[in-house]
């Protein structure tokens, strides 16, 4: 691993706090570097924001391990909603699955949406959050197999799959998360 700046000089290590280890291979992926992986299912504040998700989740997982981490939380932006449901959409996953959040949307004419990626690091006295947005649009039925989360759903503009449609490697070159990841990376180093 290359050698990082500030406190992760003292640690030695990078931890994300996910156990999404497909979230983990995307990270180190992106980065160009392994990404200790910390292993926890961390409670979620409910917001649709996801800057103050990740905030919580930081300060819970440095509580937990005492070591600098990394955490991330993703939004999903219906524009004909409001920007509902943000950062709920996984709990709209969870509790109603994917083919009803594209339903949700039936009678509208307007699919498009935003997706959003919020990563956050935090060494117990630095926070620091970086952002990225892809513009895009609901699918009328989840498509394709690859990634994770709501990835079968969201089309991003200009294109005609959903990221799970696509390889890492294409998902990898637009994704919001790419866009947050190399804002992290340029503040590690």
């Amino acid at each position: 691993m290359p050698a990082l700046c500030g406190s992760f000089e003292k640690q030695g290590r990078v931890l994300l706090a996910t156990s999404n280890k497909k979230k983990v291979r995307e990270f180190s992926g992106i980065l160009g570097f392994e990404l200790e992986q910390f292993d926890v299912d961390l409670d979620e504040v409910q917001a649709v924001d996801p800057e103050k998700v990740a905030f919580h989740k930081a300060k819970k997982a440095f509580e937990l391990s005492r070591c600098p981490v990394v955490v991330e939380d993703t939004a999903l932006y219906f524009s004909a909603l409001g920007g509902f449901p943000g950062a709920l959409i996984k709990w709209l996953e969870d509790t109603a699955g994917l083919e009803s959040a594209c339903r949700v949307l039936d009678g509208f004419s307007d699919r498009s949406a935003v997706a959003e990626s919020c990563v956050v690091f935090f060494d117990g006295s630095v926070q620091k959050m970086f952002r990225g947005r892809v513009k895009g649009m609901i699918s009328m039925h989840p498509c394709g197999d690859n990634g994770f989360g709501w990835d079968s759903i969201f089309i991003p503009k200009n294109e005609n799959k959903s990221f799970a449609q696509m390889s890492a490697v294409k998902k990898d070159s637009m994704s919001m998360r790419k866009k947050a990841l190399l804002q992290l990376k340029e503040f590690f180093f």
